[in-house]
Parts: structure tokens; sequence; C-alpha cells
């Protein structure tokens, strides 16, 4: 990554003014993204922004960079994809915890485990926001929605402790209100070669009226600034990822290491990327008369 680069937050702002509601985390992770970008010198066409369906799905439309637009929970599949296709990339996908961590969680558990070469970033707001307002996985237990008027009955999923069971290399947790550390955060996850996963703690104002911005700041606490804390201890990090949140929440690095990519097994891209090969002397023909 070149860090001589005179790019500027604002040149990765596309033309389209961000239409998310006044307050909302997604400026924080937007703003937080543009400021790691910058500083790793990443340029405009290095970058592949894949995307959910979600309130966070609409950042395709804000962040100058290469985008798609994937179906609901399959960001991931399209983001691998694209980085097999091309890995010289730097593929960062995003979704919202509905989309992620519900008809999503089969490909986050999947893509952990294959450590691929791209970011995650999930939007955890712990509601479906774009839908106003339903139960999402994330959503604590017993909480009234519109499509759980009694509370909801299940317990809540954890994305950290999915993403350390499934073993993912990088997992993180940043929170949208505080846009130095995130970006801090990003910058390692995306530096990280490997699966990194960043579950970012990101307050939907219009419909969560539990988890606000004054309850997190209450309750964050920073995992890097504790001595004793070592992000190579896998169970250290199951065990705080469990934590009691009505009493602490850890952000910062929870665990990383380093193992092999999957991409290092592939022959097909140890030369080049796989878009760079020539296929137009290829002929299937033959291939194709078998099955008529």
């Amino acid at each position: 990554m070149n860090k001589n680069n005179n790019l500027k937050p604002k040149d990765f702002n596309t033309h389209i003014k961000p239409t998310w509601c006044t307050g909302c985390g997604n400026y924080g992770i937007w703003n937080a993204l543009k400021k790691a970008f910058v500083s790793l010198g990443l340029k405009n066409h290095q970058i592949l922004g894949v995307y959910g369906i979600g309130c966070s799905g609409n950042g395709t439309n804000f962040l100058k960079t290469y985008a798609f637009h994937a179906l609901h929970g399959r960001a991931l599949p399209v983001a691998t994809g694209a980085k097999l296709a091309n890995h010289k990339l730097h593929v960062v996908a995003m979704a919202g915890d509905g989309d992620g961590a519900g008809i999503g969680g089969n490909h986050f558990m999947h893509t952990c485990r294959r450590n691929i070469n791209l970011t995650y970033i999930m939007h955890d707001n712990r509601v479906y926001g774009l839908t106003t307002g339903q139960a999402a996985p994330t959503t604590d237990r017993g909480t009234r929605t519109k499509s759980t008027p009694s509370g909801v009955l299940e317990s809540p999923v954890n994305p950290i402790a999915i993403a350390l069971a499934s073993g993912a290399s990088f997992v993180a947790r940043g929170f949208s209100g505080d846009t130095k550390h995130l970006s801090g955060l990003f910058s390692e996850a995306i530096r990280h070669r490997g699966f990194s996963f960043v579950d970012v703690l990101q307050p939907c104002v219009t419909f969560n009226k539990k988890n606000t911005y004054e309850w997190y700041r209450k309750r964050i606490d920073n995992l890097q600034e504790d001595q004793n804390y070592s992000k190579k201890d896998a169970a250290e990090a199951f065990k705080r990822s469990n934590q009691d949140e009505e009493e602490k929440i850890p952000i910062g690095i929870f665990y990383q290491e380093e193992k092999p990519l999957y991409e290092d097994g592939l022959k097909q891209i140890e030369r080049k990327p796989l878009v760079d090969h020539v296929i137009n002397d290829i002929d299937i023909n033959k291939l194709l008369n078998n099955y008529f």
C-alpha cells in the first residue's frame, strides 16, 4: 500500500448526498472508512465495496470506489468471487446485522473458515432499520418491536463469538460514535492478510431507542487499553465476547493470527489475477458437445 497519496477523505465522496437519518451511525462508519483508505494510501480504483441490502447497502451510492449492490444476505459470496477473480483489489464487504447475521449467517460462517483475504464490516444497529424497526437477529431478548409486540423470545446472535468460533483470523469491534478509533480498526482490518471482520456498534436513532450513543458510551471498554489482554489468546477473546453488556462492552481487536490464505491454494492465480488471463483462444464447443 502506497502511503504517498494526495487523496483526502472527501475524494471518496460521490456527487450523491447521503440519505441516512440525521444522527445515524452509518455516517460514522462512512467517515471512518474514508479516513482509513487515505491512511493506507489507497486510491478509488483499487477498492471494491460489496454491499448487502438495508440502510448500510445505500452506501453503494455514497462511497466513490468500485461498488456492487448484492442480494439480501449475499454480500460475502459476491465479495469472495470478486476477490478470487482479481486478488489485487482491496475488497470490503458491508452488511447490516439483519442482512449479515440473519439470511447471510451461513455465508458469514464459511467465509470466516476459508480465510479469504477481504474485509467484512457489519453495521450492527440491532434492528431492521430500512424496513422501519422490526426485530433483527441481534435484537435483545424481550425487546418490543413492530414484529415482536410481546417482546423478542430468542437470545440475540453474537457476531463476535460466531466469527471466533468459525476460525476468522481477525476479529474486532468498533463504535460508530468514535470515528478516530473506528478508522484505526478499519485500517488494521484492511491491512491484515486474511479474512478480517469488524462488528460496528451503530446506533439507529429512529427505531432503536435502547442502544443509543449515550448507552454505548457508558459501557464501552477498549481492549487495547488493558495491558494484560493479548489478541493472540482465542479463549480469552471468546470469554470477552460474551461479557455482560450491562457492565462493559469490549471494543478493539479481540483476536488476530496469521494463517494460510484460501487464495494461496489456487494455482490459477499464482502468476496473475484471473481477470488478466487471455481466454479468447479457449474453445468450449468440445466440452459442450458432451451434453448434446
